[in-house]
């Protein structure tokens, strides 16, 4: 089995914008590595390897122009006992327009659509097992802020679960542009 997931890879400058934002925050965050920081596209999960191979091949004829995007504040996905910190990105209509193509390329293959709202974020840190109060971190970062970036390419991760947290392999990259 394969566990996938389509992402922006985030260039150098974004990730320096963000890295402030990345330390302290309440007790029990784990904080995302600075070379994992994406903005998904669309998660796909567990998949065999055969339709692993489809959903690349797929994805590889998607035609789509680069993106300029920018860093626009902070928020939080709480789900009582586990949740994530994220930065969120705008403009969020060709993230989003973006996000539908690689959506329809991936119901070509047979797997199904996305069910939730489309969020374009960085998410920077996560926790579970409790609850946690975020509300100083996210009035501290509220006006977190980053100059535009071009984006020239979306990936095909596969994300292989360890010890000590995921690792992301590269499958295909795909050219915006």
């Amino acid at each position: 089995m394969h566990r996938l997931f389509v992402a922006l890879p985030l260039p150098d400058t974004l990730v320096e914008a963000l890295a402030p934002a990345m330390e302290g925050g309440p007790e029990g965050l784990r904080w995302v590595p600075e070379d994992h920081l994406h903005c998904t596209l669309r998660f796909i999960g567990e998949v065999e390897r055969p339709l692993a191979e489809m959903a690349a091949g797929a994805l590889v004829d998607i035609v789509a122009a680069p993106l300029e995007v920018r860093v626009e504040g902070v928020g939080v996905f709480d789900h009582r006992r586990h949740g994530a910190l994220w930065a969120r990105l705008v403009p969020k209509a060709p993230l989003k327009a973006l996000h539908e193509k690689v959506d329809r390329a991936l119901q070509h293959c047979g797997l199904p659509p996305e069910r939730r709202a489309y969020l374009p974020h960085v998410t920077l840190a996560r926790w579970s097992g409790g609850a946690l109060d975020p509300r100083g971190w996210t009035e501290r970062w509220a006006g977190l802020a980053s100059p535009a970036v071009r984006l020239e390419r979306f990936v095909l991760f596969e994300s292989q679960l360890g010890r000590h947290g995921p690792t992301y392999h590269e499958v295909a990259s795909v050219r915006l542009g």
